[in-house]
C-alpha cells in the first residue's frame, strides 16, 4: 500500500511539473472557474459523535452562504435521518486548493473519505487509481438512476462506469439587457441565437458619444477556456481526438479545426468594429460590467443566474437565451457541456467510511434535497424529479429565467461532442487556450495561427502526461 501512495504521489508531482512547464510565463492565472463560490465559508466546530458510529470528512470548495449554509444543512439533515453515518463538511479553498491538498494527503494518508472536485479532474482522477468508482456501490444494491439527467451523468461516466456523482451542475447562458434591447428597437422577449445574430445585435446595441468613443459595448465575453469549450461543443467540434478522449486515451488537441477558428475569427471582428468589449479573464469583471451598464450581453454559468437577478433588481429587466452557435442547424445536432463539479469516495479510506460516504450521496441525490440544493445554489438538480418538488416549482415560477437553462440543458444530445473532454492536463489547456484568446484579439495572430500553437502546446503537454501515466 505504501508503495501505491509512493507512485500516486510521485505522479501527482511530475504532473505538476508538466502543468508548470506547459504555461505560457506571460500568462497571469487563469480565472477560477465560473460556478466557483468565492470568499470563507463558515465550518462548524469538531462534533463529538456517539461510539459505534462512522465519522465521514467531506472536503468541498463552496464558500459563502452556499459552503457556510447550505452545505452543513446537507449534512446536518443526513445525520439526522440515521444512526450509523456522521458527515462532516470542511471547506478547502478552490477547486486547484482542494486538488493541491488531496496531493499532500495522500502522502499522509490525511484525505476524507468524499471530495469534490470540478469536472475537469475527472482524467485525472481516474488515472490515479485513488477513488472507488460510484459505479461499484451502484452495482452492489442495483440502484436506479434512470430518473438521472442522462447529460448530467455522461460526464463523469468513463468506459461505461460512473466513477464520481455529479453535485453542482451548471450550463453557460447568455444574458442580456432586456431594457437596453428595447430601447435599440430589439425585442426584449428574443434573445439571439446565432452567431451572426449576435454581431448584429451587439452593432444595433452599441452606444457611443459624440467624438465616437464606445460609451456603451454591445456585447463582452470574459476571456475564459470554459467559453470556447462550450462555444466548440454547440458548433459540434471535438476538443481532442479520440471522441474528445472517451473512446482512447486522447493524443491530440483538435481545437484549432475549422470550428475553433470561426469562433475567435467571430469574436475578433465584433471586438475590431468597437461592439465587443474586453474586461480580461476574470469572469466577475464582465459579470459586474454588466450590471453597472457597460455592456449590454454576456455569458456565464448558468450558477451566476440568481445573483445577476439580484443584482439587476431595480436597475434593468434581465433576460437569459441558450448559447449562441454558428447557425441554426447546430441546435438540431449539437449542443452545451454540463460545468461544475462531482463528489468522489476515496479509496484509501476504510470500507465503513467509504460505505457511509456513498449512503449520504444516495442522500443529497433524493429529489427533495436536490429541490433545495437547486432552489438554494441556482445549480441543476441532477435528477428530473428534483423539478417537480414543490420548492423547486415555486422558485422557478419566481425567477422564470432558469427555465431558459432547463430548456437548453434537456435539448442537449447525449454524445460525444457534449459529453466534453477527457484530458489530464486540462487546468493547463484552459490557460494556453486563453492566451490564444488574448493573441488574436490584440492582433498579434490570426485566429488560426494562435490556435495552432495553443494546440502543439496543449499536445505535448498531453503526451507527457500519457508517458507519465503509462498510456
Amino acid at each position: 500500500m505504501r508503495r501505491r501512495v509512493n507512485v500516486i504521489v510521485s505522479l501527482f508531482v511530475v504532473l505538476s511539473m508538466l502543468l508548470t512547464a506547459c504555461a505560457t510565463p506571460a500568462a497571469p492565472p487563469a480565472a477560477p472557474p465560473a460556478d466557483s463560490a468565492a470568499g470563507d465559508a463558515t465550518e462548524a466546530a469538531p462534533v463529538e459523535v456517539p461510539e459505534g458510529v462512522t465519522r465521514v470528512a467531506y472536503w468541498h470548495s463552496m464558500a459563502g452562504d452556499i459552503g457556510g449554509k447550505s452545505i452543513p444543512k446537507l449534512a446536518s439533515d443526513f445525520n439526522a435521518s440515521q444512526d450509523s453515518c456522521f458527515v462532516e463538511p470542511t471547506y478547502q479553498g478552490s477547486y486547484d486548493d482542494s486538488l493541491n491538498k488531496l496531493r499532500a494527503g495522500l502522502q499522509s494518508n490525511d484525505i476524507p473519505a468524499i471530495v469534490q472536485l470540478y469536472d475537469i479532474a475527472t482524467r485525472l482522477m481516474v488515472d490515479l487509481k485513488v477513488a472507488t468508482p460510484i459505479q461499484d456501490f451502484m452495482d452492489a444494491e442495483n440502484y436506479d438512476t434512470s430518473d438521472f439527467e442522462p447529460n448530467v451523468l455522461a460526464y463523469y461516466t468513463v468506459d461505461g462506469k460512473q466513477y464520481s456523482m455529479p453535485f453542482n451542475t451548471s450550463t453557460p447562458l447568455l444574458y442580456y439587457n432586456k431594457d437596453m434591447f428595447a430601447a435599440a428597437g430589439l425585442d426584449p422577449e428574443v434573445a439571439p441565437r446565432t452567431f451572426a445574430e449576435v454581431a448584429d445585435y451587439a452593432a444595433k446595441l452599441t452606444q457611443r458619444d459624440a467624438s465616437g468613443n464606445v460609451t456603451v459595448s454591445g456585447g463582452a465575453f470574459a476571456i475564459y477556456g470554459w467559453f470556447v469549450e462550450q462555444f466548440l461543443a454547440v458548433s459540434g467540434g471535438l476538443y481532442a481526438d479520440n471522441g474528445n478522449g472517451r473512446d482512447a486515451a486522447a493524443t491530440t488537441a483538435t481545437f484549432n479545426g475549422p470550428e475553433g477558428v470561426r469562433i475567435l475569427e467571430w469574436w475578433k471582428e465584433m471586438y475590431d468594429a468597437g461592439n465587443f468589449g474586453n474586461y480580461g479573464r476574470t469572469t466577475v469583471d464582465t459579470r459586474n460590467a454588466f450590471l453597472a451598464g457597460q455592456t449590454a450581453m454576456f455569458i456565464d454559468s448558468t450558477a451566476v443566474l440568481r445573483g445577476m437577478i439580484d443584482g439587476s433588481a431595480g436597475k434593468f429587466e434581465l433576460g437569459t437565451g441558450w448559447l449562441p452557435r454558428p447557425d441554426e442547424a447546430a441546435f438540431e445536432n449539437a449542443g452545451t457541456i454540463i460545468g461544475g463539479a462531482s463528489l468522489w469516495i476515496l479509496n484509501g479510506r476504510p470500507q465503513e467510511e467509504q460505505q457511509c460516504a456513498w449512503e449520504f450521496i444516495k442522500f443529497v441525490s433524493e429529489p427533495a434535497q436536490q429541490a433545495f440544493w437547486h432552489t438554494e445554489s441556482g445549480y441543476f438538480p441532477i435528477r428530473k424529479a428534483g423539478y417537480d418538488e414543490p420548492l423547486a416549482v415555486e422558485w422557478r415560477t419566481k425567477y422564470p429565467q432558469f427555465g431558459t437553462a432547463v430548456e437548453q440543458l434537456h435539448a442537449a444530445p447525449n454524445n460525444r461532442v457534449t459529453q466534453g473532454a477527457l484530458i489530464g492536463v486540462f487546468p493547463t489547456a484552459r490557460q494556453t487556450v486563453e492566451t490564444a484568446i488574448e493573441e488574436v484579439l490584440a492582433g498579434q495572430a490570426t485566429p488560426q495561427e494562435a490556435l495552432d500553437n495553443a494546440a502543439a502546446a496543449v499536445t505535448q503537454a498531453i503526451a507527457d502526461y500519457n508517458l507519465t501515466m503509462g498510456q
